[in-house]
């Protein structure tokens, strides 16, 4: 294996570890959380080597990367994960490769990714980003909508056609009364999942916590957590 493959394979190996250790501290099975890479600003040969170590889970957070990378690893058997604030003029191209949506905040992006999976005929899995700092009828610093829009959008995605309701996702707030206290954050948002699944029982995904506070987001209960740093190493300064 090349020198970058040993990196990655040490990498993710202490990773898959810190997930079992804090799925044997909430006493859940490993099983149950799923790792998602983050592989924004690396390179398509990163993502190879990540599905020769077993990841079948990646995300990226902008269509101009992810669109050529996605390309080139076509063969491989993965589920792309868009996860960054989507302007509706990406959306046909997103759905063109994205198996998850995470970042779905606005009833404008429901219409506009509906109407991409129908021509692309794919099915988009979709997760309502909730923003725990922003206020009523508001969108947070980081995108997401406030938690008592999270219904409303539920209910679009669910009725809209190809595409499909998974669940809910955060990002742990920067501002605002979680600022500071992510398990505090990601419970609140575990129980907005189960608000959600009394009307929508298959939509039991929760994805939440990276690099810094996954730990935190395994106690609370996600099912899925968002790793890039820890398992591809310090990104490169843009700019």
């Amino acid at each position: 294996m090349s020198d970058r493959g040993t990196e990655l394979a040490r990498n993710l190996a202490t990773v898959k570890e810190r997930i079992a250790s804090a799925c044997a501290a909430a006493g859940r099975k490993q099983e149950e959380v799923t790792l998602i890479v983050v592989t924004k600003t690396y390179p398509a040969s990163d993502v190879r080597l990540l599905h020769e170590l077993g990841v079948r889970h990646v995300a990226e957070n902008r269509d101009q990367d992810a669109a050529p990378k996605a390309a080139a690893c076509s063969d491989l058997d993965l589920i792309w994960h868009f996860v960054g604030q989507l302007q509706t003029n990406k959306v046909r191209s997103v759905a063109s490769y994205a198996g998850v949506v995470q970042s779905v905040d606005r009833l404008k992006l429901v219409s506009s990714l509906s109407a991409a999976a129908v021509r692309a005929e794919r099915e988009l899995g979709c997760l309502i980003q909730v923003a725990l700092d922003a206020e009523s009828g508001e969108r947070g610093d980081r995108g997401g909508i406030a938690p008592d829009g999270i219904e409303e959008l539920a209910a679009a995605v669910a009725g809209a056609p190809g595409l499909r309701l998974d669940g809910l996702m955060t990002v742990a707030p920067l501002a605002g009364p979680y600022a500071g206290r992510q398990q505090e954050a990601f419970e609140r948002l575990m129980e907005f999942s189960s608000s959600l699944r009394a009307g929508h029982p298959a939509a039991n995904m929760v994805s939440a916590g990276m690099s810094a506070d996954l730990e935190q987001a395994v106690a609370a209960g996600a099912t899925h957590v968002r790793v890039g740093t820890a398992v591809l190493g310090d990104r490169p300064r843009l700019g």
